[in-house]
């Protein structure tokens, strides 16, 4: 299997640690364009309009972008430890707001801010190299963490197996590997040979574009389906598991990813398929006590209308509706791939009771 794809830094800093160098996937698989980002507008538009994308990746690059931003600023550096912090939650609202859904970028700056307040006795010089490292840490984090649900998620895969999968959770939405995607690497390095459909993910073509465009730079065999054809492939027998990763986990198990994944967990509980949610547990929610509590981003219907078109491809003036995720329900999920290991749906509250640190309050 070809790994190179794997030393493609797609997060990370500049030499001066004054920018974040992130990989525009707006432009893939046509291109491989690194963009530079300073300030807190710059890396929360880069978050908005989908050049960093991915659960947890957003909150690395949310809290990488955090430094970047403070770094860039010289009177909050040199000025007082309060103005620090004024600054610091200046800078944080700007980039937690850039997307509602997935809760790993508030989770990641709520972890900065933690930091921050444990060692207020230190100098803003101190604190921004404090901040830096603690990202850095988030990062490095991000990649054990898909390395282990990886080795986990391994187990459900057996040689020959079909595989579907929805949306793009693989390298390019994490630091590395992957979260859904993480397993099929796993079990292909031990040399199980997978066959991987994927959705292609209307209407912004996460699977055709960054999904199918990963699994076949490492030689993985993969199909690319329309998001309609799933089902005709189940019925056919050819889909044995379906993988799928998370933006954000409810207390109950309810679970918002990508818009279709509730279509495809229907479906795969229609005809008696697994259906395993694989994500760390900086995606899981304590404080959210099911799906309907989680605030669902919908997006301009020219994604819907025209995005891919040189001409509209709907009349001029139509209603549309472009949510940017949907829920499903706790009862259509198999398991959660975590770091921990596969977490029971019926087990999951006794794990989340003890993992509160770092989580929003609604």
């Amino acid at each position: 299997m070809n790994q190179l794809f794997f030393t493609l830094d797609i997060c990370h800093f500049s030499d001066d640690g004054h920018s974040l160098i992130v990989l525009d996937q707006t432009l893939l698989p046509n291109q491989e364009h690194f963009i530079e980002l300073h300030t807190a507008i710059e890396v929360a538009d880069a978050i908005r309009h989908l050049c960093v994308r991915g659960a947890p990746l957003i909150g690395v690059a949310a809290a990488m972008g955090l430094v970047v931003s403070l770094r860039n600023k010289p009177d909050a550096i040199m000025g007082s430890s309060a103005s620090f912090f004024n600054a610091f939650l200046e800078t944080k609202n700007i980039i937690g707001s850039a997307r509602p859904t997935a809760v790993n970028l508030s989770w990641a700056l709520n972890r900065m801010e933690r930091s921050l307040k444990e060692h207020q006795e230190l100098s803003p010089s101190e604190l921004l190299t404090l901040l830096h490292h603690e990202s850095l840490q988030i990062k490095e984090e991000d990649q054990a963490t898909c390395t282990a649900i990886g080795n986990y998620g391994k187990e459900l895969l057996r040689d020959g197996m079909g595989v579907l999968t929805h949306c793009n959770a693989g390298h390019l939405a994490t630091s590395r590997y992957g979260t859904a995607l993480a397993p099929i690497y796993s079990a292909t390095e031990e040399g199980k040979h997978l066959h991987v459909y994927a959705d292609e993910t209307r209407p912004l073509l996460q699977g055709a574009r960054l999904t199918a465009y990963e699994l076949s730079r490492s030689g993985i065999d993969t199909t690319l389906i329309c998001d309609n054809m799933a089902a005709s492939l189940m019925a056919q027998g050819h889909i044995q598991i379906v993988l799928v990763g998370c933006d954000r986990v409810a207390a109950n198990g309810d679970t918002a990813n990508k818009i279709g994944t509730l279509g495809v967990a229907i479906m795969a509980h229609h005809y008696g398929i697994p259906f395993y949610v694989c994500g760390p547990m900086s995606s899981f929610d304590p404080h959210c006590p099911s799906g309907k509590s989680i605030n669902i981003e919908e997006r301009h219907g020219d994604e819907i209308r025209s995005l891919w078109y040189q001409q509209p491809m709907a009349p001029e003036g139509v209603t549309n509706y472009n949510p940017a995720f949907d829920i499903t329900p706790i009862e259509l999920i198999s398991g959660f791939v975590t770091e921990l290991g596969i977490i029971n749906p019926r087990t999951l509250h006794d794990v989340l009771s003890n993992r509160t640190e770092y989580y929003p309050h609604p």
